[in-house]
């Protein structure tokens, strides 16, 4: 039992160093990306390519894209406008995201509110990039058509409570440590992020709820915080 105790304790020791560490070597890159343009992210992602197509959510694409001759790699979530709600996402996101600095959170570099050639309305997030993906690939591994599975993706023990931990980190600053506290209503493991240290960061707020007090004006922020919440029917049972 002292020795579970201990086990614990110094994983938990461990994990903390580990984000520590992260949160001081991550170089502040965002202002390079504050004035991004529809065509610098149609350059950075050639064309929005299938090629450069990494995910698809209820609301939009998300691309791969490279600036400033390969040196930085950055993810960008397209919004689909014909798609209902997708506008309300892309506002509720931006609003739920402009003052999260959490080192367990997906960092949004910047948004682009642009018009495309065409004449059509372009909405775009801008992350940084995970360079390991998502949680769920790790955990249900599937290959898409072409490709080819070298050696099975696997977390270790240790490596799914490092990730749990993360997960905990995040939810705790949302919680309790931000000024307008956030829920985030859709957490599930395609929703987890993994650096190239396979740390976890929690993304896509695009359903998350802002919980207002009394001094606040809650009305014109109504839209962002009714109606049912989540993945319906879904039951992450993969973690641990």
């Amino acid at each position: 039992m002292l020795l579970g105790i201990t086990l614990v304790l110094s994983l938990l020791f461990l994990s903390s160093l580990r984000n520590k560490r992260k949160e001081n070597t991550s170089s502040d890159s965002g202002n390079l990306f504050l004035n991004l343009s529809y065509q610098n992210l149609l350059k950075a992602t050639d064309g929005f390519s299938s090629t450069n197509l990494i995910g698809m959510g209820n609301f939009g694409s998300v691309y791969e894209g490279i600036f400033y001759q390969g040196r930085h790699m950055i993810a960008i979530k397209v919004l689909n406008l014909l798609c209902h709600g997708a506008s309300k996402s892309f506002m509720a996101k931006c609003e739920a995201l402009q003052n999260i600095r959490h080192q367990n959170i997906v960092k949004v570099l910047t948004s682009c509110s642009s018009i495309d050639y065409e004449g059509n309305d372009f909405k775009a997030l801008v992350y940084e990039f995970m360079a390991n993906g998502n949680l769920d690939e790790w955990l249900h591994p599937t290959l898409r058509i072409g490709e080819t599975l070298e050696e099975p993706r696997n977390l270790s023990l240790l490596q799914r409570l490092d990730i749990a931990i993360d997960v905990a980190n995040a939810l705790n600053y949302l919680h309790h440590h931000c000024h307008t506290p956030i829920i985030h209503c859709d957490l599930k493991p395609s929703n987890v992020l993994l650096d190239d240290e396979m740390v976890g960061h929690v993304g896509d707020f695009g359903l998350a709820r802002l919980l207002f007090n009394a001094t606040q004006d809650y009305s014109i922020h109504q839209a962002s915080s009714i109606g049912i919440r989540g993945t319906i029917g879904y039951t992450p049972l993969g973690i641990c």
